[in-house]
Order: structure tokens, then sequence, then C-alpha cells
């Protein structure tokens, strides 16, 4: 492994460990983007309540409405993350199983030789 965190994906092909780390890097940049824009909307409602003035805390129905849309959005992209996580430690898992008795990848394109999982 030699500190590599990832050095056992794809087991010497760097071009599909390329492109994972640019999915997650991806995923994570956008995840930290929604994060940044809900600092500045939690600020926005902090001030609105802070005022009591009836127009700015009419507005924070609808901050907070956004701001509960974008936990969602940063909820799924974890999702996505996790399932893309496990099915690639999956592949690399199935792909170079030491001790002979796991599928290669190649077999598992072949019909009889597929996991089904339930979801």
């Amino acid at each position: 492994m030699e500190g590599d965190t990832f050095s056992g994906l794809g087991n010497g092909s760097s071009q599909i460990d390329g492109k994972i780390l640019q999915t997650f890097q991806k995923n994570f940049v956008q995840v930290q983007n929604i994060l940044d824009q809900n600092r500045l909307l939690i600020n926005q409602i902090n001030q609105n309540h802070e005022s009591k003035i009836p127009d700015n805390l009419s507005r924070n129905v609808g901050l907070i409405r956004e701001l509960n849309n974008n936990i969602r959005r940063v909820v799924d992209l974890y999702a996505d993350l996790s399932s893309s996580f496990n099915k690639t430690m999956e592949a690399s898992s199935e792909g170079h199983d030491s001790s002979g008795g796991g599928a290669l990848k190649s077999d598992l394109a072949k019909p009889g030789l597929k996991r089904n999982r339930p979801i």
C-alpha cells in the first residue's frame, strides 16, 4: 500500500483510479459549495431573526426552505459517494481475490456469474 489510501483500487489501473478520484473530488467540491452557501443562508436567517422586522421574518420561511433543500442535496451527494465507493471496493476485491475463489471482473460480465443484491 505504501501510504496510498487508494493504491488497491484498480491494482495498477491508474486511468480507472483517476476517474474514480475525479468523481469523488467533484462531489466533495459540490458538497463544500453547498455547505458554504448554507453558512451564508444561516447568517442571513439569524440577521433577519434578530431584526424582528416582519418582512425579514417572513423572508426566513423561504431561506429555511432553501437551507433544508441544500441539506437534502448534501445527504444525496454523500449517499452517491458512499455507493460509488462501495461499488469500487467490491469491484476491486472481486477482481483481485488472492484466494482464487472470487470472480474476476471479466467473469462478472457472463450471465451466470453476476451477483444480484437487494436494494
